[in-house]
């Protein structure tokens, strides 16, 4: 089984991804862990070689999740025949969901240099809905509507605990 999660920052893409990929026994990719540069979260890795990580990861596992709010690293995906979730629940649940995000140690030193960055993130999260480009909701729209696979748009949080029946069958 191979899952491609899209979605805005905050829409329960991690939350999410992680249950699907320990309910699977799968690899999981979080791409923002290949979009920037180690331990510079601010730094950008060159295209190419973000690609070549998303590609080689997906050819390493037989299964995986990976998510992340790149549409086109996400597309490199669709050489493997995933099923693509794309998260939609909307600007409200987004921030929602950013402001009781746990610390991300692998984006963050500390706890406080995260919430230090909570207003960027929750204008970035607001943006969302007016930016263009690969980390839009245009851009996402564009590459959902592209995808000739399995796909489904979730504009509800998905129940986890216990897992709802339509989360049990993205893993058949």
């Amino acid at each position: 089984m191979r899952i491609a999660v899209l979605g805005n920052s905050g829409s329960g893409k991690s939350t999410l991804a992680n249950w699907l990929a320990s309910a699977m026994g799968a690899g999981l990719l979080d791409l923002d862990t290949v979009a920037w540069e180690p331990g510079k979260i601010a730094v950008p890795r060159s295209a190419e070689a973000a690609a070549e990580e998303v590609g080689d990861f997906c050819s390493r596992h037989e299964n995986w999740v990976v998510e992340g709010c790149y549409a086109g690293l996400i597309s490199i995906t669709f050489a493997h025949d995933p099923l693509l979730l794309f998260l939609n629940p909307g600007e409200e649940q987004c921030v929602a969901n950013c402001q009781s995000r746990p610390w991300e140690p692998h984006k963050y030193s500390s706890k406080t240099e995260q919430d230090e960055r909570l207003a960027f993130l929750l204008s970035w999260v607001r943006q969302y809905y007016s930016r263009q480009g690969d980390m839009s909701l245009h851009g996402h729209r564009e590459c959902f509507a592209t995808y000739s696979g399995q796909k489904v748009e979730v504009t509800a949080k998905p129940r986890l605990d216990p897992p709802a029946p339509e989360v049990l069958a993205w893993l058949r």
